[in-house]
C-alpha cells in the first residue's frame, strides 16, 4: 500500500474513495490479498489503497483513494480488486462509489 500523498492533506475535498466492506474475512486471507495488491500495477500511484484489517466486532475494509482526474483508473482498479477478492472466495458485502 502507498503512504498518504503529502500534497493531499487528510480530509482533502478533492480526494475520493471507493470503499469495500468485507464481513467475515479472516486475518490470514486479508494479509494474502494485501500482498497481491502490493505487487499489482493496477494499484500503483496515483491510486492509494487504505486497509483496515478485520478485528473482533469490525469488518475488514479496503478503500481505493484517488483524485477525480484519476477516476477512470480507479474504476479499473476496482474491477481488478473484485477479481482478486473472487480468487480468494471473498464475498463483498458493500461497495460505496462516490457520485453514484
Amino acid at each position: 500500500m502507498t503512504p498518504p500523498d503529502s500534497s493531499s492533506p487528510p480530509g482533502d475535498p478533492g480526494v475520493q474513495g471507493i470503499a469495500f466492506t468485507l464481513e467475515g474475512m479472516d486475518g490470514p486471507t486479508f494479509s494474502q490479498i494485501l500482498r497481491d495488491l502490493r505487487t499489482d500495477p493496477a494499484f500503483a500511484r496515483p491510486l492509494q489503497v487504505q486497509a483496515q484489517p478485520p478485528q473482533p466486532g469490525r469488518s475488514a475494509r479496503l478503500t481505493l483513494v484517488f483524485h477525480p482526474a484519476d477516476r477512470g483508473r480507479a474504476i479499473g482498479a476496482m474491477q481488478r480488486l473484485k477479481t482478486v477478492l473472487l480468487r480468494y472466495g471473498v464475498q463483498v458485502d458493500t461497495v460505496h462509489v462516490p457520485g453514484v
